[in-house]
């Protein structure tokens, strides 16, 4: 084992003090900032990682186990139009490819060898005979839109830059849609050389278009609604608090998700409604099928009335797991399913012939395989994300092993109460460890991105709990995250600097500023992203450093970075490694 006293590379600590709000703020690291000015020290680190990783000598083992046990088929529910079944497939060991019916249609690997370029998205058109898709290259995530023709598999538009994750309405007339480029809601016409900017609002956008006709557009504090048969050419703001979704169903009925209830209304008058029934658990989807509605929750789908909206039963899941990609195609509804130990599948309700069931959902916060020992607690803890059992190849090899693998169903919390996400991961790992799990000997605590945030806030308020820590592209300078990557689009998560208030929220568990000298900090392996565009890796790299001159313990605190990588390409190679650090660290031999 590495001693992490003797082993750290020196980084520079800068004098740098600032006030904000009347506050002092220190920033030692500030300078790691800057990619460039990195680049010694990266190489000390890059050193570092990989003396560390040769002496692992189950690395290559659990290599060869992650593979195996992602090598799974799966299948993405159908979407169907014009008479074609559009699915993502992908056969055991291989990448995904889209299919129409049984024709493989984008098959990146053909585009790109090198395997570093993704379909990040796909639409067909009403009659099936256009696909518009969405590729990044390297991890990425920045796209370009092109459009297919299906019968003869050849380009005819795009590419179109700037249209991250971008969600595509199609018109009637299969030749023009919506679309968001760099932010804006444009309108493109096959062929045209020039687009119509809808709305420009610097905001993030979301689309959708109902009954041929019916445009709604979203944003997480706004709404539009317009009615494109009419003579009105602006899309209506309509005056909503937390709408989540505003369509017209095929029964011509207005539906509105709106502060976690769903409502009905009529769509020649979008801003009157009344209520039509409201979930018990935050809702995820919404079919409205000829006879009945269906209302999908993370772990349930609730089969109702479609015109009083009462409740009737529910769907007959495999067991106690995730439900996700609710569809309805016509009388049927198609969506997926996975637990734990299978990997996600699709699954058909026909309501004529499937009897709805008794209501069941999971019956406890933590979620645990595996039987007592070196134990990983997994957490994410933001946006709205509720984490349940879920097919992974990590989770799998880790509890095969020996140890367990426990998943936090934390409580939703934005802005001022992320402390109390944070206290929740926490007194996860105090029962575990007072159940007879685990110990804080064997316990590890592992995140990614906001679930990164959440570890490295964890690890910094509780360092005797845990023996561990991943922090894979985490957040960690909560005072200056708005500066960089997608900072300020989370404003609405995590709040901002420029409001006092919000300021003192952040800065008191900001994970950087939470660093004290002279504790035993638990072994910590943060993990980085050269193309990550959502969070810079200047967040590792300054934690790092942090960590690395304060720690009098003799774990080790390790970055490992991949220069050509995104913020979810990290692979098996990964899976990897992190396996073999946390079993190095909580003593499971593997």
């Amino acid at each position: 084992m590495i001693d992490s006293v003797q082993s750290h590379p020196c980084a520079e600590r800068l004098t740098l003090v600032e006030q904000v709000h009347g506050t002092t703020v220190a920033d030692p690291y500030r300078w790691l900032e800057d990619p460039s000015a990195a680049e010694a020290w990266l190489r000390d680190q890059d050193e570092l990682w990989l003396t560390y990783a040769a002496s692992l000598s189950t690395r290559f083992a659990w290599k060869n186990r992650v593979r195996a046990l992602s090598a799974v088929s799966s299948v993405s529910t159908p979407v169907r139009r014009g008479g074609r079944c559009f699915t993502l497939r992908r056969e055991a060991g291989r990448h995904a490819v889209l299919f129409a019916d049984e024709t493989p249609l984008i098959d990146v690997r053909q585009l790109d060898p090198s395997g570093l370029t993704t379909l990040d998205g796909w639409q067909p058109s009403p009659d099936g005979s256009k696909v518009a898709f969405q590729l990044s290259r390297g991890g990425t995530e920045q796209s370009t839109l092109s459009v297919l023709d299906v019968d003869s598999g050849q380009l005819i538009d795009g590419p179109i830059d700037g249209c991250r994750y971008s969600p595509v309405a199609w018109l009637p007339d299969n030749r023009t849609f919506y679309y968001v480029r760099f932010r804006q809601v444009r309108r493109h016409t096959l062929g045209s050389s020039g687009d119509t900017t809808i709305l420009a609002d610097e905001a993030s956008y979301g689309l959708e278009l109902s009954a041929g006709r019916w445009l709604t557009i979203c944003t997480p504090t706004d709404l539009w609604f317009q009615d494109l048969a009419s003579d009105d050419p602006a899309p209506k703001h309509i005056p909503t608090t937390g709408t989540t979704i505003m369509s017209v169903g095929p029964d011509g009925r207005l539906y509105v998700v709106m502060a976690g209830r769903i409502c009905v209304g009529d769509p020649s008058e979008p801003t009157v409604w009344h209520d039509y029934l409201q979930p018990e658990q935050p809702l995820t989807g919404l079919a409205i099928l000829d006879d009945v509605v269906l209302v999908s929750t993370a772990t349930e789908i609730t089969v109702h009335d479609r015109l009083t909206g009462e409740r009737r039963g529910a769907v007959d899941l495999p067991g106690h797991g995730s439900v996700g990609s609710l569809s309805a195609d016509g009388n049927r509804a198609w969506y997926t399913y996975t637990d734990t130990v299978t990997p996600p599948t699709v699954h058909c309700y026909d309501p004529s012939t499937d009897r709805p069931a008794e209501a069941r959902s999971l019956p406890t916060e933590l979620h645990i395989i595996g039987k007592p020992g070196p134990t990983i607690l997994y957490g994410y803890g933001g946006f709205g994300q509720e984490l349940t059992p879920s097919y992974s190849a990590f989770a799998l090899a880790w509890v095969e092993a020996g140890g367990s693998f426990v998943t936090a169903d934390l409580p939703v919390g934005t802005r001022h109460d992320k402390q109390r996400v944070i206290d929740g991961f926490i007194a996860a790992a105090e029962r575990l460890i007072a159940d007879g799990w685990t110990t804080p000997d064997q316990l590890a605590i592992c995140g990614e991105s906001n679930g990164g945030l959440l570890t490295a806030a964890a690890l910094t308020q509780r360092p005797e709990l845990f023996a561990a820590a991943v922090c894979s592209a985490p957040l960690t300078d909560m005072v200056r995250y708005e500066l960089s990557g997608l900072g300020e689009r989370w404003t609405a998560e995590y709040g901002s600097v420029q409001d006092a208030d919000d300021f003192r929220n952040l800065l008191a568990y900001s994970p950087y500023h939470r660093v004290v000298d002279g504790v035993k900090y638990p072994a910590v392996l943060l993990t980085a992203f050269g193309n990550d565009t959502r969070v810079d890796p200047l967040h590792a790299r300054k934690m790092t450093a942090a960590l690395q001159h304060a720690t009098a313990g003799p774990r080790p605190v390790l970055l490992r970075f991949e220069a050509d990588a995104g913020h979810t390409t990290g692979g098996i190679n990964l899976a990897a490694d992190l396996l073999a650090f946390l079993a190095d660290q909580t003593g499971l031999d593997a």
